[in-house]
């Protein structure tokens, strides 16, 4: 669905609350091909180390995957934002919780 150095906008696809208001699941297969390419990535580092690797090499590669990571976050993110946040507000169900919540979210992001 995004190329591998973009994220489009999650309000270009249907952005549906499922379950416990998880919005995702239009694109959860999008989500979990990322992760399945994070987690090759991450078995190539482990795998870079078992052959001594020059060092500088698998942090490149350390970088790739924490900007994956990110994206992949930020896509979540995104979605949480526009579903389930946007919900809360309009139905005035739990609105100040759910900021609450997102607030902690982009505190956590910002730390890193």
């Amino acid at each position: 669905m995004w190329g591998n150095s973009e994220v489009r906008h999650v309000e270009e696809l249907k952005v549906t609350t499922v379950g416990q208001g998880h919005s995702y699941g239009s694109y959860k297969d999008d989500l979990q091909a990322r992760l399945k390419r994070i987690e090759g990535q991450v078995r190539g580092i482990q795998k870079m180390i078992d052959n001594d690797r020059y060092c500088v090499d698998i942090l490149v590669q350390l970088a790739a995957v924490k900007s994956a990571l990110q994206q992949v976050a930020l896509m979540l993110l995104e979605s949480h934002t526009r579903g389930c946040v946007v919900d809360a507000i309009t139905s005035h169900a739990g609105a100040e919780e759910k900021i609450d919540e997102l607030m902690e979210v982009i505190r956590r992001f910002t730390k890193s």
